[in-house]
């Protein structure tokens, strides 16, 4: 599954995916990759998500917001709560880096699904070390250990070895699924899609 942070498609993605399999009763394996949206936002910085998707889409302020408010329905159709008024964006490197580390220490979709409610629901920040270490902590890793990552290179290399993956597969967006090493799934899609495709990963494979 490769998904950015601040994505909030990726967010209802990966909600509509485990519907799908809570709905089939399987047992998965997750691996979450890192993608950035925006390699090239400086670190440490963020700005109103409402600005940049004016400037991205050449809409209004005013219909930035209404995009807004349409993501939150969205989001509440599935069940997820979105407060996306006054949410900022900015690079999440370190966010992913941090994701890379909970994947060796077994808790990657605790921290992932926490770095998520922080954003789009609670409002609070990606971009600050000392955020990150926090929700981090809440979501199971030690608070030390995340922070000395944080402070070091560890992880840039694998966060851009993911991206590098990614559009090799031919994703030009998240989220993106590779399912099974076979199929493809790209953008949020319903969860009776990844029910189907699912369904066809579980089939024997001919010959």
């Amino acid at each position: 599954m490769w998904s950015d942070l601040v994505c909030p498609w990726c967010y209802l993605g990966k909600r509509r995916f485990e519907q799908a399999v809570a709905e089939l009763g399987v047992d998965v394996e997750v691996v979450h990759h890192s993608f950035q949206l925006d390699p090239s936002f400086p670190r440490g910085t963020s700005r109103p998500t409402r600005e940049i998707l004016s400037e991205k889409y050449g809409r209004t302020l005013e219909e930035a917001d209404e995009m807004e408010a349409q993501m939150e329905q969205r989001a509440a159709a599935d069940g997820l709560e979105y407060h996306l008024d006054g949410v900022h964006m900015g690079n999440t490197v370190d966010g992913h880096r941090l994701v890379h580390l909970a994947a060796e220490r077994g808790v990657a979709d605790e921290v992932v699904d926490r770095f998520y409610r922080a954003h789009f629901t609670e409002r609070r920040s990606l971009f600050d070390r000392d955020s990150l270490v926090e929700l981090a902590a809440e979501a199971g890793l030690d608070a030390d250990e995340a922070r000395a990552v944080l402070a070091s290179d560890a992880y840039e290399a694998e966060v851009e070895a993911d991206g590098e993956q990614a559009r090799a597969l031919g994703a030009t967006g998240v989220p993106f699924f590779v399912i099974d090493s076979r199929f493809g799934v790209a953008g949020a899609q319903t969860p009776e899609v990844f029910t189907q495709v699912l369904r066809r990963a579980l089939e024997p494979a001919a010959g």
